[in-house]
């Protein structure tokens, strides 16, 4: 199933500094394609001297992008981790100035409405949950191994779960018993370890969350490309970040506040020599309207934030 709505596409667009009377050049780079909603926009804003490089490390997506973008010679898609974006943009880029990079985080509707990928409870299925199903350990391997402190450190700190620990027991005592190897073990073990449910939400929400998380180092992925746009962007070039969670969120929103500011650490000189900001923070956080989030509910939570690339050097270079 291939069907997915991108979310604030109209505003990521208008982030990246993309404008219909100014047909764009130099490269771009959609570093979660997805279904691709975000990459038909941003080419459709391209001239015929504009790359876009688009990465992702599901298969699936892979092959979505080769079969809807075929035909298009200004598009190539990368299967990778958007984590090793400086290698990719060095590797494809062609030399070209990289005028604005987009990462829209989480999973996308393909991914949970397929059984066999293991993301979501609501299908029982293999409980994998790898973004790329043939790199590293599937969240039943994770937690056949993991001791109930690290159960109960993920589903806290990943999933912001009060009952952690009451459901880490459970998984090791189930685990006892028979391993855990489906979506729907898991979820009937934590739904049993939960005494009380938030409104509207399954009692494995979180627990799941947590799990994807850990299993796809998601913050550390992101965290590293954070810190690559410093070094691919282009004076002027524009990172656009797309967020569904407050941990998410949070790291970005520190990332670029860290590096809209002068370094600390030259306060501490007698002389400071200049040092500026290697970011300037665009505008406020931005939100999907109304009518968006009518149309397409996982649009609730989703928070854009955006920066530019100024021409002072990164942390720690010389």
């Amino acid at each position: 199933m291939d069907e997915h709505k991108p979310v604030l596409v109209e505003e990521a667009i208008a982030a990246l500094g993309l404008a219909p009377d100014a047909p764009a050049d130099g490269l771009y780079v959609d570093a979660t394609f997805g279904r691709g909603g975000h990459s038909a926009r941003i080419l459709g804003m391209l001239g015929p001297e504009g790359r876009l490089l688009a990465i992702d490390r599901d298969p699936q997506a892979v092959a979505a992008a080769r079969r809807r973008f075929a035909a298009e010679p200004r598009f190539l898609v990368v299967r990778a981790a958007f984590s090793a974006l400086e290698s990719l943009v060095a590797q494809h880029g062609g030399g070209r100035p990289c005028r604005g990079i987009l990462l829209d985080l989480g999973v996308s509707s393909p991914q949970l409405d397929e059984a066999g990928r293991g993301f979501s409870f609501r299908l029982d299925g293999p409980l994998d949950m790898r973004m790329d199903p043939q790199a590293g350990r599937s969240a039943a391997q994770w937690l056949t191994g993991a001791s109930s402190d690290e159960i109960r450190d993920v589903i806290g700190r990943l999933g912001e779960e009060r009952f952690a620990g009451r459901i880490a027991r459970a998984i090791v005592e189930a685990r006892g018993r028979e391993p855990i190897e489906t979506t729907g073990q898991l979820a009937q073990i934590v739904a049993g370890a939960v005494r009380t449910r938030e409104a509207g939400k399954h009692p494995a929400t979180r627990t799941f969350q947590a799990l994807r998380m850990q299993v796809n180092d998601e913050l550390g992925e992101l965290s590293r490309a954070l810190e690559a746009s410093l070094a691919l962007l282009a004076p002027g070039g524009r990172l656009a970040v797309i967020s569904f969670h407050s941990l998410e969120d949070r790291l970005v929103k520190q990332f670029i506040r860290r590096e809209s500011r002068p370094d600390p650490e030259w306060a501490r000189l007698p002389i400071a020599p200049p040092h500026d900001p290697a970011l300037r923070e665009v505008g406020k956080k931005i939100r999907a309207g109304e009518d968006e989030v009518a149309a397409n509910p996982r649009a609730r939570s989703a928070i854009l934030r955006v920066a530019e690339r100024l021409a002072g050097a990164p942390r720690g270079a010389a």
